[in-house]
């Protein structure tokens, strides 16, 4: 038996290193390098070694190839890739608020749209324990068969049994094209996989996964980095989408290196507080579409319910303004989502003022209080501000400025605005509102849902679409919105 090499691996990077040191000369994190062992026999069993022999017998061999090579191995000129390789249809997996993450293409080239799941593709979720990744899965999973598409579901931390009391909560237990497998060696997985034959591969999850002849204890970063290469490199070879649970550490990021992330086509982040109803779904890595798209779905006794435009975030327009909140129509991708940001001002200690932020960028909130103190006239150097975004939506659109701007003010000064009004523009230090992009489409979803007065930047052109009955106020600077309030 051959001497086992030892080897120390970054958990960060994925740099491999013959000797420990005490910070990663690849990515400078400290205290990273671990520990792990390496079969030099397991050199000699190539990636392809659970794969290979079922890929050469589905793929079909042209008159010009060779009998033991593939025809994905023969380079090609780009022009002979014809149009049914380049274009493929995606499965959609019947839950709306998923696929829009998932992302849209156009099928053979036409106006159709398709959206879902790209054949051959290996999609990561990742997300805290409990917020709802199983369950998910599930629907997917049970939603693509009952549209005819066969589903393998493996689980490696659950007993069958247990995934079959999940499917009869969500209603979805007497679906004759899901089929579920527990178990953890990949060798027997693979080989099931080969047996059903199924479109869609459902991991749930990679970390429990292994190989037995990988010298390493399951979810170490050895078996990670070995186990999740064979899974992308059997949904290249077959054409199954293999779709992978990932869990994460306690500051957020998916666990392991970020070698996984890496691997996969589609990096999906699955967030929202576990004890909150609603949960919030986005790519933070996506080769086959957009990462601005947002899924948007609640949690209910029966399981994820989607949650669609933007019921549920959207604030509730009662006939009482209240103070330090002010609505403001944000944009996530391609949809416009009407939230309600919230502020709050206390009495502080004088250079050691509190500045928290939720939902909200925390550096944004501190320019916005230092716009305020030097252009409106407003004291806060002793004031403790706190600022959240309703609904657990975390807020990257500059749009949100003027919105978050005003509410600072209106908790500062007691002076509500109108509640049927909401604020649309970006700030500049100078105390300038800046005009926000894709303004029809948030004056659109804004008056759908019941709002009259738009606070926004003056400029050329700035009409109302047609159809559209709004009022436009439009301000050139901060003293000029805040003479909105009350």
């Amino acid at each position: 038996m051959a001497k086992l090499k030892t080897l120390f691996v970054c958990r960060s990077c994925g740099a491999v290193q013959n000797r420990w040191l005490g910070k990663c000369p690849d990515c400078g994190t400290w205290d990273s390098l671990e520990e792990s062992t390496q079969d030099p026999n397991a050199e000699r069993d190539p990636q392809a070694a659970l794969v290979g022999a079922w890929a050469e017998l589905t793929e079909p061999k042209g008159p010009d190839e060779d009998a033991g090579s593939s025809s994905g191995t023969k380079a090609r000129p780009i022009h002979e890739i014809g149009d049914d390789e380049a274009n493929i249809e995606r499965m959609s997996t019947g839950i709306h608020e998923l696929d829009r993450v998932l992302g849209k293409s156009r099928a053979g080239g036409e106006a159709m749209e398709s959206a879902g799941v790209v054949p051959g593709s290996a999609v990561l979720v990742g997300g805290e324990p409990g917020i709802g990744k199983s369950t998910l899965l599930l629907q997917a999973a049970a939603s693509l068969a009952r549209r005819g598409t066969r589903v393998l579901y493996v689980t490696s931390e659950e007993s069958a049994s247990q995934v079959r009391q999940r499917a009869v909560r969500l209603g979805s237990q007497s679906e004759k094209e899901l089929f579920l497998l527990s178990d953890t060696n990949l060798a027997r997985i693979v080989e099931q996989a080969r047996k059903v034959m199924p479109r869609v591969l459902v991991i749930d999850s990679i970390q429990m996964i292994y190989r037995s002849d990988v010298p390493a204890a399951p979810g170490s970063i050895t078996q990670l980095r070995r186990c999740a290469s064979e899974l992308v490199y059997l949904a290249k070879k077959s054409g199954i989408a293999v779709m992978l649970v990932g869990h994460v550490t306690k500051d957020g990021q998916l666990a392991g290196p970020r070698l996984l992330e890496h691997l996969v086509d589609t990096v999906i982040s699955f967030e929202g507080e576990r004890y909150h109803q609603h949960r919030v779904v986005r790519a933070v890595k996506n080769r086959f579409g957009t990462t601005l798209e947002i899924g948007l779905f609640e949690m209910t006794g029966d399981g994820l319910r989607e949650i669609p435009d933007s019921a549920g975030v959207s604030p509730v327009s009662g006939t009482e303004p209240r103070i330090g909140s002010v609505v403001c129509p944000v944009m996530t991708g391609s949809r416009c989502v009407l939230l309600e940001i919230q502020a709050l001002t206390a009495t502080g200690f004088l250079g050691a003022a509190k500045r928290k932020s939720s939902g909200l960028d925390s550096n944004r909130l501190a320019m916005l209080i230092a716009v305020l103190e030097q252009h409106a006239g407003l004291r806060l150097a002793d004031r403790d501000i706190f600022a959240s975004s309703v609904g657990g939506l975390k807020v990257t659109d500059p749009a949100c400025d003027l919105a978050l701007l005003l509410a600072v003010a209106s908790a500062q000064m007691r002076k509500a605005i109108d509640p049927a009004t909401c604020a649309i523009g970006e700030v500049g230090l100078g105390g300038e509102i800046r005009p926000a992009s894709q303004i029809d489409a948030r004056l659109l979803e804004a008056a759908r849902l019941g709002f009259k007065r738009v606070v926004l930047a003056r400029g050329k052109g700035v009409v109302a679409p047609k159809g559209v009955k709004v009022e436009l106020v439009q301000v050139k600077n901060v003293d000029q919105a805040i003479e909105q309030l009350g």
